[in-house]
């Protein structure tokens, strides 16, 4: 774990690992199936300031289907919660995806009860549209939100 924070530069909690190696796995098999998916996958959250703690993770779940849709996903640990991280990185994530011309629409899948979620894809212009009930997760609802390019 030393190791791979020296790598990115940060540090991350003896915890962090413990509370993610399931997505860890999960992510590990989907980039083995599918090597060219590692770009789209984890990402670690860093905050710029001070010993540069790992915040969280972000990812899209895999890259775009045949609609051209991705969707993202995130998490921070809960003393980051609250300052900005979660919105910020959000944006930069959405920012990169979009200079890929086969992204056309990105989607976030919340559950009703995430209210802090629910604001954050509210603030960036998602838009309802269904429910899905996921198998470890339960209820979501799902929000789109279209690829905004310039035509210049």
């Amino acid at each position: 774990m030393a190791e791979v924070g020296r790598a990115i530069s940060a540090t991350i909690s003896p915890h962090w690992l413990r509370d993610n190696a399931w997505l860890l796995a999960r992510r590990a098999r989907q980039i083995r199936d599918n090597p060219a998916a590692q770009r789209w996958l984890l990402r670690p959250i860093v905050v710029r300031r001070g010993a540069r703690p790992v915040a969280g993770t972000i990812n899209f779940h895999g890259g775009p289907d045949e609609r051209g849709m991705v969707e993202v996903g995130y998490v921070l640990l809960p003393r980051f919660r609250g300052r900005g991280y979660a919105i910020e990185a959000v944006r930069a994530l959405l920012a990169w995806a979009e200079r890929d011309p086969r992204v056309s629409v990105f989607r976030a899948s919340v559950s009703p009860e995430n209210e802090r979620s629910l604001n954050l894809i509210a603030k960036l212009g998602f838009v309802h549209v269904g429910e899905q009930l996921d198998p470890e997760d339960g209820l979501e609802l799902v929000f789109e939100l279209p690829v905004r390019r310039s035509s210049v």
